[in-house]
């Protein structure tokens, strides 16, 4: 059986209509990095990016200097955020901004939308979402003098819309929900949850970061009120890269985002007294932009509209699909347990793999040039991103994964 998978691994890279984008990255040689399946982390550089960023230093910021703010770079928020939109959100132009960090951005718009919904005390939540969008909830909680309500999820799946019908009602202001789960890969049904959350007149809003640039989402096609997420996993816009938010069309003259800075000012260079937000959704910026850290964000987005994200996708199943059957072949008689959906409808961009004690093949693994995601108590994320990441290169990790659990048994 192990020649068969290796065989099929190899079919698999030989048919892949995406293969040739592997080539556009920057990649460590086999004796550094043997594997690396951390996409759903942190993405890979792109060639272009390096390109393009010391482009942007010698030519732009050195020849151009504050000139710059002049000719494009203050725009870039939005031209960005509308590139975005149409290459992976499924939003229409003048709904999306690159700024700040997610959670920055899950603050904004969270205590927003709250004060949005005045009258209404209750905020939805589930207990295995990210730990920042619980962060900053408990605290606009605190602020606000507003209720939780925490719906209890499995760990080895996610949010159901049942659950959700069980606990909206009159008194919903607001339910945030992810629609990957970072955990377990849980893509969550958000069209129906929306419905169920507006039948109640609550709005919703929505953790992007595990599903952008590798699930195609349709913000507007399902009801999305606000949503936020991350361009540092499978968008490759590197460690600390700024986020982006979204709100829909129709809430931007309602909702008022709390950090009132300038470059979210009607009118940022008047510098005058008292703050009058800026029309659509420039709103939502506060402070200079982070343009430097953009940059890689315009060679991203040309490749990702280039592959289209519906290619991405089908890849994505593909490798996940992979994923289980190196899983229930080589690890599953070890004990190693699958923590994600094997409904591919159901499933993400990752697979999370559980065992007492995954701890401590990490370091071993990573000495090995293998690099999987950690999550405790016991979980190894295994996150190939689709544009970068071949099936022998997931043949590879897995086995020395696998020769790693046969030397060292639990």
């Amino acid at each position: 059986m192990t020649v068969d998978l290796l065989a099929r691994a190899t079919a698999l890279d030989a048919a892949d209509p995406l293969a040739g984008y592997r080539e556009q990255f920057i990649t460590p040689p086999p004796a550094e990095l043997l594997s690396y399946l951390d996409g759903n982390s942190l993405g890979r550089p792109l060639q272009a990016t390096a390109r393009l960023v010391e482009q942007f230093i010698r030519e732009q910021w050195g020849g151009r200097l504050i000139r710059g703010w002049d000719e494009g770079w203050l725009d870039w928020p939005l031209t960005l955020g509308d590139r975005l939109g149409s290459a992976a959100l499924g939003a229409a132009p003048g709904q999306t901004v690159i700024a700040d960090s997610t959670t920055v951005l899950i603050y904004k718009l969270a205590r927003a939308a709250v004060d949005a919904r005045p009258g209404r005390r209750t905020v939805v939540l589930d207990t295995d979402n990210f730990p920042t969008d619980r962060y900053v909830l408990e605290g606009i909680a605190a602020e606000r003098d507003l209720r939780l309500v925490w719906i209890e999820t499995d760990p080895s799946a996610g949010i159901a819309p049942a659950q959700v019908a069980d606990v909206v009602g009159e008194d919903t202001a607001l339910v945030l929900f992810s629609h990957v789960a970072y955990r377990s890969g849980w893509l969550a049904d958000v069209a129906a949850i929306n419905r169920i959350a507006h039948a109640a007149g609550a709005l919703t809003m929505w953790d992007l970061c595990h599903s952008a640039g590798s699930v195609p989402i349709a913000l507007d096609e399902w009801g999305v009120d606000l949503a936020v997420g991350c361009t540092y996993k499978y968008l490759n816009g590197g460690p600390g890269a700024p986020a982006f938010a979204y709100l829909r069309q129709e809430l931007q003259g309602e909702l008022r985002q709390p950090i009132q800075g300038w470059m979210g000012h009607r009118a940022a260079f008047e510098m005058g007294p008292g703050y009058e937000p800026a029309a659509g959704v420039r709103a939502l910026l506060s402070g200079t932009p982070p343009i430097l850290a953009m940059v890689p964000m315009h060679a991203n987005l040309d490749m990702l509209a280039a592959a289209g994200i519906e290619a991405v996708r089908a890849k994505s199943l593909q490798l996940t699909d992979y994923v289980l059957a190196l899983a229930d072949e080589w690890l599953a008689p070890h004990g190693v347990a699958v923590a994600s959906p094997r409904d591919p409808a159901r499933r993400g961009g990752h697979v999370t793999l559980r065992q007492e004690g995954f701890r401590s093949y990490l370091e071993p693994l990573w000495d090995s040039g293998v690099i999987p995601d950690y999550r405790r108590p016991d979980g190894l994320r295994i996150g190939p991103a689709p544009l970068s990441t071949s099936f022998a290169e997931v043949y590879q990790g897995l086995a020395v994964l696998r020769d790693l659990i046969e030397k060292n048994p639990r």
